[in-house]
């Protein structure tokens, strides 16, 4: 409209931007995946980062429960076999978004709390606690996944994620981050001599040699996780078998040398975890309460990691039903942890969100191809 104070033309009104299929830098997003070889690679990538987690929590945990190399092994196993199926479920019928969903850190403090607890402070018998911790454990976990069902699949968690975007998936994300970075980072100083290489080798591999070699394949950054472990392990063998660590403490040789661990000795050469393979739950209101905390706590953070994982993958904006649905499967995957005894609850791993943006691979059938790699290992204890 020429002259005068008319109202602008509707063409001129600010527009919102349409969502795109495949955001910048992105090599293959959520439906298109890379050629079998290079997505099978990814996907073992991707089994070997949630893998730390995997390891850690039972070896934090088991100990203080008084259990020993064989039944942190069977727990390793059962924590991998119960995360490859809810990574399954999570892409095939949950939110369908390629995330990886592993035990959590969240659940650890509740669980120290019911190791802690004086009802199982008269068991002489190692065993015999490490098996009534876990049962009340487990009864837990049954109680609090219903938070999560409840929320999810009723919709209720539908009204909240309407209020959910990226931005606000930053601090929920970050604050993860940090935490797993409180536990992890110090123990880089355990062995100074090798976690400060492999701490260089990553970044080197990410973020400098692919602007030193302008190959346009990306192989460098794309598996810089996998060749910075194999370097690294190399490298620690041959200090190992060379001496370097006879003489040391035996704090210094647990966490150096490569032939300390005990779990390949003790685990089973094929071993199929099952539900209830420690014995029946036990159920307590207060401990199941305070799980239930947790869990909503995992909640939260799952919620931003699954904003986090949709960007990263060059999907379209999630919509608030299908966040709800995916809380809801999760929810169901707390149950799953609960009957077969995984010692902690499961939620979106931050650590696989964040390989999804360091690859630039946000692939539904990579991480589909990652849950493979953790049923396989985890039925092959060897």
């Amino acid at each position: 409209m020429a002259g005068g104070g008319g109202a602008p033309s509707k063409s001129d009104e600010p527009q919102p931007h349409p969502p795109k299929d495949q955001l910048p830098n992105i090599s293959y997003c959520i439906t298109s995946p890379p050629p079998w070889p290079e997505a099978i690679l990814l996907g073992f990538q991707h089994f070997l980062v949630m893998l730390g987690t995997t390891v850690l929590i039972p070896t934090a945990l088991v100990p203080q429960m008084g259990g020993g190399n064989e039944e942190k092994a069977r727990v390793i196993e059962t924590l991998l076999f119960v995360a490859g199926i809810n990574t399954l479920v999570q892409t095939l019928f949950g939110s369908r978004l390629p995330a990886v969903i592993g035990g959590s850190y969240t659940y650890v403090p509740t669980t120290i709390s019911i190791i802690l607890a004086g009802r199982f402070s008269g068991e002489p018998d190692p065993i015999e606690k490490f098996k009534k911790i876990m049962r009340a454990v487990q009864g837990a976990l049954i109680v609090a996944s219903t938070l999560q069902i409840v929320l999810g699949f009723s919709g209720l968690w539908r009204n909240v994620a309407r209020f959910l975007s990226p931005l606000s998936a930053v601090p929920l994300v970050s604050l993860v981050g940090f935490g797993l970075y409180e536990l992890g980072f110090p123990g880089v100083a355990k062995c100074i001599e090798i976690g400060l290489p492999e701490l260089i080798l990553l970044v080197f591999f990410s973020q400098y040699v692919p602007h030193l070699l302008h190959s346009g394949k990306n192989i460098s950054d794309r598996f810089a996780v996998l060749f910075t472990i194999v370097i690294v392990w190399i490298y620690a063998h041959l200090l190992t078998v060379g001496g370097a660590y006879n003489g040391a403490a035996p704090k210094t040789q647990a966490s150096c040398r490569t032939d300390r661990a005990g779990l390949i000795d003790a685990a089973p050469w094929i071993r199929v975890p099952y539900p209830f393979q420690w014995g029946a739950p036990t159920f307590d209101a207060g401990e199941a309460f305070a799980m239930m905390m947790a869990s909503f706590v995992a909640l939260v953070e799952s919620s931003g990691a699954f904003i986090a994982v949709y960007r990263f993958a060059s999907a379209t904006p999630l919509p608030p039903s299908i966040l709800s649905r995916g809380i809801g499967w999760q929810g169901v995957g707390i149950l799953l942890s609960g009957l077969f005894g995984t010692i902690s609850g499961s939620s979106v791993s931050v650590e696989n969100a964040g390989l999804l943006a360091l690859t630039r691979v946000g692939s539904r059938r990579v991480v589909q191809i990652s849950a493979g790699f953790m049923i396989f290992f985890s039925i092959l204890g060897k």
